[in-house]
């Protein structure tokens, strides 16, 4: 080949590369969380969190209705919605307003002889824990790991969990 024809694809390559990079996106797309510590998914808007129907006092905010449960401070979602199930009929999870008695990382339930990763005791034996929410419980709510992880460490005794129809 000679100089000339070389120096012209040269010109070519290098013409053909600017093309490419003004074209080409410099760095992957970047999303808002769907919710409060969710997903990034570019391409897809943010999903503003629908309202919690609890009080500003719960900490811990459960919508039997939706099988939903938010994590809050003040009013305000700081996690959530996260998935839950709870009781089976004849094994009811009741309405109402209770406060948070002791949680354990591993609890061993003595009634279903069932392990209960992350739980948090609310009202007697019910709990929120590790389960699988495509199944209702005895009673318990039952989380998805992230959701019992995330419950786990924000309540503490004492804490305000509202339950709601």
């Amino acid at each position: 080949m000679t100089n000339g024809r070389i120096s012209h694809r040269m010109r070519r390559l290098a013409l053909l590369a600017g093309f490419a990079a003004v074209l080409a996106p410099a760095a992957p797309a970047v999303a808002d969380p769907l919710w409060p510590n969710g997903p990034n998914v570019p391409g897809v808007p943010a999903i503003i969190p629908t309202q919690a129907p609890c009080s500003p006092a719960a900490r811990a905010c459960l919508r039997l209705s939706s099988n939903e449960v938010w994590l809050m401070d003040n009013g305000k979602v700081v996690y959530g919605p996260t998935p839950m199930s709870h009781g089976m009929p004849g094994f009811e999870t009741p309405p109402g307003v209770f406060n948070v008695s002791f949680k354990r990382p591993y609890h061993w339930s003595t009634m279903h002889h069932a392990p209960m990763h992350y739980a948090v005791f609310f009202n007697g034996d019910i709990a929120f824990h590790i389960g699988p929410v495509e199944h209702q419980s005895h009673g318990c709510i039952r989380l998805t790991e992230p959701g019992a992880v995330a419950v786990y460490h924000y309540l503490n005794p004492g804490d305000v969990v509202e339950v709601v129809p």
